[in-house]
């Protein structure tokens, strides 16, 4: 007779572990709807670039449409974790300003010329025509940093670093729409030099001579 062993059973874990990153997933995908647009990529190429099949992208991350949304908020949580840090030593707005579009060319401009640009900018607009939920995130973008560039704007007022009859509100759009128009003039591969001289134009015209 075959004595049982005392030790006890190993048990296999139930179900199959994660094979995946799913922050490197993420940026792999979003490398690919920047360089082909939203409606340009199919669920091949994001399984071709995640090195995921179909089932797990479904699994992990939902639909197409899902997906896209996901690598949307990644980028502008990493884009506003990014300008907080240009905060941290307390800059006059005229340095800020100047860090923030830097910053900004170093996003658009990297890579080859297929993947320049504002990732947002460069995908968003065109499925935002028919799709509410990128239309809203969108929205809320453009939104969300209207009211943060504006609250630097006002705090710049009160420390007499631009005019004391300035309106935050309106110079926050101006700042922002350089934002969006040097993403836009880097898809379109205008050189760095030239859209650094676009951004100090607008920096002139928020900042001027403080009255």
């Amino acid at each position: 007779m075959v004595q049982k062993s005392s030790s006890p059973a190993k048990t296999r874990p139930r179900g199959r572990p994660r094979q995946y990153d799913p922050e490197r997933a993420l940026a792999d995908a979003a490398k690919v709807f920047w360089k082909k647009g939203y409606a340009g990529t199919s669920l091949d190429d994001l399984a071709a670039a995640t090195g995921m099949n179909r089932p797990s992208l479904y699994a992990a991350f939902g639909d197409k449409r899902d997906l896209y949304l996901q690598t949307l908020r990644r980028y502008r949580e990493q884009s506003r974790a990014m300008t907080l840090r240009l905060l941290d030593d307390n800059p006059t707005l005229r340095v800020f300003l100047k860090r923030f579009y830097d910053a900004a060319l170093d996003i658009y401009l990297a890579g080859d010329a297929d993947t320049s640009g504002c990732y947002s900018i460069s995908t968003a607009p065109a499925q935002a025509t028919t799709d509410p939920a990128v239309r809203a995130f969108l929205a809320e973008s453009v939104g969300s940093t209207d009211a943060f560039l504006s609250t630097l704007m006002r705090k710049a007022r009160d420390r007499g670093e631009i005019a004391a009859n300035a309106e935050p509100s309106a110079l926050a759009q101006v700042a922002t729409a350089t934002l969006h128009t040097i993403a836009v003039r880097s898809r379109a591969g205008v050189s760095r030099k030239q859209l650094q001289a676009l951004a100090a134009g607008a920096i002139e015209v928020i900042c001027g001579s403080a009255a």
